[in-house]
């Protein structure tokens, strides 16, 4: 039976061949829809996962909100396994057909935004996701799937500057923003293309912790922070 390999709430499983249904069916013998999939005071992290995701979108602002203190993150997604547009497939600790209350919820981007933007059970899903969501973050194109619902009109909103006509094409509502590394509005976190999740990611430290405690981050895991949200080198005109 192949290994797992468990990374902080996203559990990447190991190199070494695909896992065929059936033995998918055997090693996954737990029920994964619980009431809450989090542990009882910790700062709760909820992170969407769905058929090709971009790696860096979740994998980015994991790692660096993952380093905050009394933190924990599961990943919800509409089934148990669930494969990154780059390959390597993540194990779901909870499932779409339930809500969640959490502290935020962090959407990324990715190809699979593509199809999902027409995907009804899934609006109606982060209609009331959202709602039991203290505060939620996108990445990327992660912001299109939060377009197709009303949450984001008339709150400054930002997106992937190299996807932005068609992510601002789906809801003209928001106030998009062209050039902006990332926007907090209200309690929505929006950023731009890929890395700037990670960026916006230690912002979100910064925000809750202080500029000490994202510093920390910053220097254990040797990343050069963009930490000016107006510096967007990938702007639109």
């Amino acid at each position: 039976m192949q290994r797992r390999q468990f990374i902080k709430g996203a559990s990447l499983l190991m190199a070494g061949g695909v896992m065929t249904p059936m033995l998918q069916a055997k090693t996954i013998s737990h029920p994964l829809v619980t009431e809450t999939p989090f542990t009882q005071g910790k700062y709760r992290i909820l992170a969407l996962v769905f058929d090709d995701y971009e790696t860096l979108d979740l994998h980015g602002p994991v790692e660096m909100l993952g380093h905050m203190p009394n933190t924990e993150i599961k990943l919800v997604a509409a089934k148990e396994i669930v494969r990154s547009y780059q390959g390597p497939r993540v194990l779901a600790d909870c499932l779409t057909s339930n809500t969640y209350d959490c502290d935020l919820l962090l959407i990324p981007g990715g190809l699979g935004t593509r199809d999902l933007v027409s995907d009804i059970s899934l609006r109606q899903w982060l209609n009331l996701q959202t709602a039991r969501s203290q505060n939620v973050f996108t990445v990327c194109t992660g912001t299109a799937l939060l377009a197709m619902t009303s949450v984001l009109n008339d709150r400054k909103a930002t997106t992937n500057k190299m996807a932005y006509q068609w992510v601002t094409s789906l809801n003209a509502k928001p106030n998009w923003q062209p050039k902006a590394r990332w926007v907090f509005d209200g309690k929505f976190l929006t950023s731009s293309g890929v890395s700037a999740g990670t960026d916006a990611a230690l912002f979100w430290v910064k925000h809750l912790h202080g500029e000490k405690e994202a510093k920390r981050i910053q220097t254990l895991t040797e990343y050069q922070w963009n930490d000016d949200p107006n510096n967007d080198p990938y702007a639109v005109s």
